[in-house]
Formats: C-alpha cells, structure tokens, sequence
C-alpha cells in the first residue's frame, strides 16, 4: 500500500472501530472492524497483509482509508455490517445480504412466554432484546439463563402435545408449566427475574460465577474452571451496554470539537437504532456555540437531505423553535432538538464528539507532518525556503503504445486536483521514455507560463533517475526558467547486492549536481511527501492510459473484418500501434495474413482525411 495510507494509519486510535479502505474514486474497496483500529489496519501493511488472498488486490488499489471509532467492540460489528450492506465494498465476502443480526423476543401476553431468537423487529407488542454481534454466545447466554432462571424454551407443538415432565424439568432447566407443575403468578415472577438479567442486572450471577470458578481452579479442576470462564464471558458479552442499537428510531447526533478557532464536526446518523454513517469537517469559526449549531443544521440538512425526527445537539441552537420548525417543514413531521444528560442518547453524542476530537487529532498531526516534510525536503535539495507547490510528471506507456503522461499538483503537502493535467505524448516521442518526458515537462510549464489560473511550481519532480530528469532539465532551459523553479528526480526503491546481502535500496531523490542519489529515510516526513505526490502521479498517470488503451482498441475494432486475433496479430507485426500508424499501406498489404481490403480499411481507419 502507499505511503499516504502508512502515514495515516500512524496516526489511527488504539481503540474500537471500522475503518474502510478506498480506491480512487473514493468507492469502499473492503469494511472491517477491529479492537484496536490501529493494529489491526497497520497488518495490512506488511508483505503479504495479513495472509488473505482477495486483499493482494486491495493493497495495489486502495488510495485512502478511512474510520468510525465506536464505543464498544460490539458496536464496531454491528456497524461493520450496516456499513458493507450499504457500500457494497467489492472486497467483502460476507454481510452484503440483508441478514441482519439476531434478537431475543419475549411475548408477555402468550399463556406461557418463552424467548424466541428472530431477525426482525417488528411492532406488536412484545419485547425484543439486542440485536446481539454474536449469535453463539447470545445461545450460550440462554443456556446459562436456564439454569439462573428456568424457564420454558420449547416449541408450542412439543408443548402442547407434552404429558408428563421432559429432562429439563429433571435438572432444573425448566419448572414444566406443560403438565401444570407451576401457577402463572409463579412463573411471571421467573420472566421478571430473566428480563433484569438480560437487561444487564447480572452483578449477582457474575459474583457467583466468578467464586465458583476461582473455587474450580483452587481445586485444581481447570477444565471446569474454563467452562465456567467462557460462561462469564458470555453473560458479560450479552450485558454489555449496546448504545449503537438502544432503541430503534432514527436520530443524528452533532459532535462539536474546538482547538482555538479551529472547529472539527462529526454528523452521525443512526439509522432503525443502529450507526449508519459517520461525516466529519473541519473549518474556522469564532462563532458562539448557540449560533454555531444553528448554522451547521442549516448547512447540513439544505436541500434534500433526510431529516430524522431526533437531533442530538451539544448545546441547543439560538432560535431553537424556528430551527425545529424548519426541520419539521422539511420532514413534514415533528423534529426534537435534544441535549441529552443521561442515557444511551448520552453515549451517542458523546460517541460523535469522540469521532470529531480523533479526526481534528489527525489532522494536526498530517499538518505538523507535511510541514515538516517540506522544510526537511528544502535542507535535503539546499532549497532557499520550504516548496509549498509541488508538481510531479510521469510518463505511462507499454513498449510506445498509448503513450501518456500526467501531472498532479500539491499545494501545501494536499493533492489541489484542479491544477492535475493530462497530456497525450506526439507519436514521435511516444517510444523514448526521455523524449516523451522532456516533451511533458515543456506543455506542462507552457501552461504555467500562458494560463492566468496556473502558477509555477516552487519544486518539480519527475518520476524516474538521471535519464528522466536531463530531459527534464533540458525542458526547462530551452523555455529561460533555469533560474525560476528546482529540479529533482525520484527513484523507487530497488533491489541492490547478491544473494543474503540483497537489500531494498529505498526511495531516493536524483539530484543533478550529484552523481550518486540521495537515499530517503523510511517513514520520514520527506519520503512520505514526495512518494504520496509520485503515487499520486502514477495512478493518474495509470487512469489516463488505461482509458486511451481502450479507446485505441475500440479504434481498431471499429473496423471491418479486424477482432481481438487479428488486431494482437497486427500489434505484434508492427511492433506498436506507433509503428502501426505509422505504416504505409504498402507495408501493410505485405503483412502476412491480412487480406488486402481489410489492410485498406486500417489504413483508412488510422489516416483519415484532414
């Protein structure tokens, strides 16, 4: 993976989470959680990743990644699969149906309530439990369950058709209320025992649990020590709070981080009770928070955007019945503004002032990074002050076919994608990799030099060693701007010695006063500037190439009489399409193979009148 998303990694909270890795258009390539966002994203940077064939192809595309912190590791499960069944990441093997996670539903008004497990919620009446992220120990739970509380948790044929007392009832799972052994009143008091339990009161069954197996290992009973160790893990999963998923209506949530002036802002949307979504921005502002928040859920909910009918809001906003009443007309129904005190809407603004304070957190950190970047970079090339505009070209071809180059822009270490450029290499210089560089750096500062909306650069870096920064240079002298702009190379890191001693050279700057490069330091503020920028140049440079790849095929085919065989046919007769475009049609009636109408119609097709 590249250096950008190493760098941002660095920088990710050691706690729970999703992250989500992006390509570059910014569609999720794979979702996944993990308990510590750090760790976890930092193994696929390894060689291999982390051993799963699928993600070979997720190191070489993605270009971002990005998070959502949540407050527990259930809460990351839940949202992973909200998530992927949203995006549709193509790397994600599992959760893309509509299967959601299991619930517990107890129906009071039954003869005999027992808990039943769906996947649905649904509104009559009854009352639903979770949903849970672990189907397995939500079983295990019930099971202890029985054995706390016993109750029934058979179906209503088998109970119905049942004549005397099953095992159950033998061991104490069940006190039979199918043969009549226990009164209703009796066995409601059981259900109110079952519903504090599942509803966290597990402070007595834990105490228990806990003597009971300090007892087992005491006596050196270690195999029923660990059984009742993964009991107490169960109940515990089971028990503990699930905020993500308290209640089942839709609400957002606006978390407001302040630095100074500097205002970070996490939008999050629950969705059917679960975390659907996170956003996150950051501005300055010196606006009083009454006036703040007003502001930010009239930018937010403009034009179209669905409006919840709950907002959790930090501070309500100045005029909070006209702010309700214009949400409320965009619904078309009531909308609360709610500071919450206390409770699981509590957790979720608190979840979303979280998610603001580690993206401002962050964003420092890449500022003091690319800052530090630039002034490290000025001492390493001995620039007079640190670039703020870099520009970077590379040169895309296959063995001269298809020729392309690009150039990409950061101002201030941030990709300004308005000033990126493409240019299509002139057949003459499409089969030299020197000339069709020297070409590249000519239009792209000629645009500097004629456009009003385009500056020179402060440093321009060219993808490749010696060879491609002299045609560089010789760029730069045959327009005069030897004295307006610096040069350097950069060359990827490269095998170097024999056999144990081969080793990776590592990045490296090419300057042209010197005859051997300058090794980069791995991970240093410089080397991850200049590669983001080189990678940055390379896949726009890749984009460009694969699109002109697939018009020139189409090109080909367009023509009659010439598919896919006889078009790698001609391709590997000539050498190139330079080559082919370049043939007279005389050569191409003396190609082997070629009947002589179709070698009019591709010289037709590739010459067409002026």
């Amino acid at each position: 993976m590249n250096e950008r998303i190493a760098d941002k990694v660095a920088r990710f909270p050691t706690g729970p989470g999703i992250y989500t890795f992006l390509g570059a258009d910014g569609e999720a390539l794979y979702v996944g959680k993990a308990a510590d966002l750090r760790a976890r994203v930092r193994s696929y940077l390894k060689p291999g990743g982390d051993g799963r064939y699928q993600l070979r192809w997720l190191a070489a595309e993605a270009c971002d990644v990005e998070f959502v912190a949540t407050a527990t590791e259930q809460e990351a499960l839940l949202l992973e699969n909200t998530v992927i069944k949203k995006r549709q990441p193509k790397y994600n093997l599992k959760l893309k149906d509509d299967k959601a996670f299991l619930l517990l539903r107890l129906d009071r008004s039954e003869p005999w309530p027992w808990y039943r497990l769906v996947r649905r919620r649904q509104d009559d009446g009854a009352i639903y439990f979770g949903p849970f992220a672990s189907a397995q120990s939500v079983r295990k739970t019930l099971r202890l369950l029985h054995k706390v509380v016993p109750l029934r948790d058979c179906r209503d044929h088998v109970f119905k058709n049942r004549t005397r007392p099953c095992i159950k009832h033998q061991i104490g799972r069940c006190p039979a209320p199918c043969t009549g052994l226990i009164t209703r009143e009796a066995y409601d008091v059981l259900l109110d025992h079952s519903v504090r339990f599942l509803r966290g009161d597990v402070g007595p069954v834990l105490t228990d649990l806990r003597a009971r197996m300090q007892a087992a290992a005491q006596a050196l009973e270690f195999e029923h020590a660990q059984a009742l160790k993964d009991q107490l893990l169960a109940v515990q999963r089971v028990a503990e709070p699930q905020s993500v998923v308290a209640g089942a209506g839709d609400e957002d949530a606006l978390g407001l981080h302040l630095a100074g002036d500097d205002l970070t802002v996490a939008f999050l949307a629950f969705r059917g009770g679960a975390l659907e979504s996170c956003r996150r921005f950051k501005f300055r502002s010196d606006l009083p928070t009454g006036l703040l928040v007003a502001e930010l859920l009239g930018r937010f909910y403009e034009g179209d955007r669905y409006v919840p009918p709950l907002v959790l809001v930090p501070e309500l906003p100045d005029e909070p019945e006209m702010i309700a009443a214009w949400l409320g007309g965009k619904r078309g129904a009531k909308v609360e503004l709610h500071v919450p005190q206390r409770g699981d809407k509590r957790r979720h603004l608190e979840l979303a002032e979280e998610n603001a304070r580690l993206h401002d957190a962050m964003l420092a950190d890449a500022e003091v990074r690319r800052r530090a970047g630039a002034e490290r970079l000025a001492t390493l090339l001995d620039l007079p002050d640190p670039p703020v505009r870099l520009h970077c070209l590379d040169v895309s071809t296959i063995q001269g076919t298809s020729t392309v180059a690009s150039r990409v822009c950061f101002d201030d270490g941030k990709p300004n994608k308005d000033q990126y450029r493409r240019f299509k290499i002139t057949p003459e210089h499409a089969g030299d990799d020197f000339a069709a560089m020297q070409e590249a750096v000519t239009r792209s500062l000629r645009l500097c030099l004629e456009r009003d909306d385009e500056a020179l650069p402060d440093l321009l870096v060219v993808d490749g060693g010696k060879g491609q920064l002299a045609a560089a240079q010789r760029a730069v002298v045959e327009l005069g701007l030897q004295d307006d702009l610096f040069l350097c190379g950069l060359a990827k890191s490269r095998l170097k010695g024999h056999g144990d001693a081969r080793a990776e050279s590592g990045e490296r700057i090419v300057r042209s006063d010197r005859d051997e490069p300058v090794a980069l330091a791995a991970g240093a503020p410089e080397t991850l500037l200049v590669a983001a920028l080189r990678d940055e140049a390379h896949r726009f440079a890749i984009g460009y190439h694969r699109q002109t790849r697939e018009r020139i095929g189409s090109e080909l085919d367009e023509v009659q009489g010439v598919g896919p065989t006889r078009r790698r046919a001609l391709l590997r007769h000539f050498g190139s399409l330079s080559a082919l475009r370049a043939a007279t049609r005389e050569q191409l009636h003396a190609m082997p193979g070629l009947p002589a109408n179709v070698a009019d119609a591709v010289f037709a097709r590739l010459h067409p009148p002026a």
